[in-house]
Order: C-alpha cells, then structure tokens, then sequence
C-alpha cells in the first residue's frame, strides 16, 4: 500500500496454515532421519526457517524454483538445497556462480562473463575444479548465447608455466581433466587473467591458445580468489553482478548478496525462471 504495489494476484502462504504441511513435515523426516531429523525437528525448521520450507514447496514441485538471500547469508540459503534438492543425477560438485554484466562490451560474450565458483566451494581440488568448469559452460550456454561458444579459463597467477607451485599444479591438472571429460570444450590454463581476456597479451603469454584473449568463462581456483575477484569487478568496474545462482542442483534455488538491490533480486527471479524453464 505504502509504494502502491498491486500484489493481489500473489499468493502468500503461511506454512503453519499450509494444507500440505504435515506432509511435507513426514517427507522431510523420511529425507532426513538417517541425518538424525526428527519428525519435531522437521515441523520445527519447516514453520519456523522459511528457507527449508520454500526449498521443500520445490522438492515437492509446489514451486519451481527458489530466490533468498537478500537477508540471509547464503549458508541459510544454500544448507536447505544440500540437503533437500541435492546434485542433479551424475553430477558430483555443485558449485555457485555470478554472471557478470560489464559497462565495456569489447571483453567476454558482448560484455557477459561467467565467473565460478565465488559463493560455494572454498577450496575446490582438482576433479571438483574440472567439474565447476564443465558446469559452468553448461550454464553458459542456458542463461547467456544457447548458440555461442563457451571459451573457458582456467585462472592462476601463472600463465603456461611462468611459475611453478602446487597451487600451479592444482589448476594445470583440472584442465587436462575437462579436456578428458569434455573433449570438445574449449578450455584452456592455467592462465592469468590478463592473458585469458586481452588480446594483445594473450598473443605474448599464450600465442597458442584457442582460449586466451577471448575468454568468456573464468574459472578461479578457490573461493578467495572467487569471491574477491567478482566483488572487484562489481564495485571498481560498474559491473552488473547477479548471483551466486546454483549449477549442478537437480532443481533452481539461487541465492542473493545480501547487498543486492531491488533490480539484482529481479535479475536472479528472471535467471532463476529460465533454469526452471530449461528443466
């Protein structure tokens, strides 16, 4: 009323007045009880935690997918998704992403990056890493060009060699794993960030590459790197930043910064809609 907002085709539940509760109250227990859940336990975190309630209106295909965030960490939002939705059948790492939306259009995809994994897996080793590479250019495809063609690196402080570390290591053998599991993938690393964006240093860095210079997906090795390096786009360069959205889940639940705006809750509801769409 206050903002004169029409919300009277939007329907609100209260989840102690929900029809299905006790239903979704046994389900969660025959889910959980193996964990320890309780049927009490499992009335107490579905009336009382809206986030384990909406992910089981999805679970239960009451909803097609789920957004929260703005005013919960995304423990809160992601822990429910864990343990009710789980991983999408044959996929062993879930992983989070941003698509990052740049002022300058002459980078990436017309301007669109993917950047993986800045909101889930802290310190990925090196089957995880290939895996948030390979599901990362899925969702490339989905959400950003269905017919473009996702260019994929895999970043590290070094470039072919120029240093040598285990941290080094770690990035150099996730990409020989990608190309085992995804031949046709355009992938390449590890790579420094100028070199996988930059043509001209991309020529002196890695001359040989089919990735570097053009790159449309960044694949960072841990969730420092991830998590500072998307959060610098955002403020230093303008950058529109939607997510972390959700790869690798059997069904859409997306998560928000709890800095977001109005329009970055619109953006991830739409994101989260196409997901839903594509499923």
């Amino acid at each position: 009323k206050e903002n004169n907002i029409n919300i009277t085709n939007a329907t609100i539940i209260d989840p102690n007045n929900f029809e299905k509760i006790d239903k979704y109250v046994n389900d969660l227990y025959e889910l959980r009880k193996e964990k320890g859940m309780t049927l009490e336990h499992a009335k107490e975190l579905l009336t009382e935690n809206y986030r384990y309630f909406g992910t089981m209106m999805v679970k239960e295909n009451d909803a097609d997918g789920l957004v929260s965030g703005a005013c919960h960490t995304t423990a809160d939002t992601l822990k429910p998704a864990l343990q009710i939705i789980k991983g999408a059948p044959g996929v062993k790492t879930v992983s989070a992403f941003f698509i990052m939306e740049l002022q300058d259009k002459e980078f990436g995809e017309n301007g669109i990056f993917i950047f993986s994994d800045c909101g889930m897996n802290a310190n990925p080793n090196e089957e995880q890493l290939s895996e948030i590479a390979i599901s990362s250019a899925k969702s490339f495809k989905e959400l950003i060009n269905p017919n473009g063609e996702p260019r994929v690196a895999m970043l590290s402080y070094s470039t072919k060699g120029s240093a040598h570390s285990e941290l080094v290591t770690k990035v150099v053998n996730a990409t020989n794993l990608v190309h085992e599991e995804a031949p046709n993938l355009l992938v390449d690393g590890e790579m420094q960030l100028d070199a996988a964006i930059i043509p001209e240093i991309a020529k002196a860095k890695a001359p040989k590459s089919n990735v570097a210079g053009k790159a449309n997906i960044l694949i960072f090795p841990d969730l420092d790197a991830g998590n500072i390096g998307y959060k610098l786009t955002e403020r230093f360069g303008h950058a529109l930043a939607l997510g972390p959205l959700c790869q690798g889940l059997d069904k859409p639940i997306n998560d928000l910064s709890r800095g977001c705006s109005a329009e970055d809750i619109v953006g991830v509801v739409a994101v989260t809609c196409v997901q839903a769409q594509s499923k």
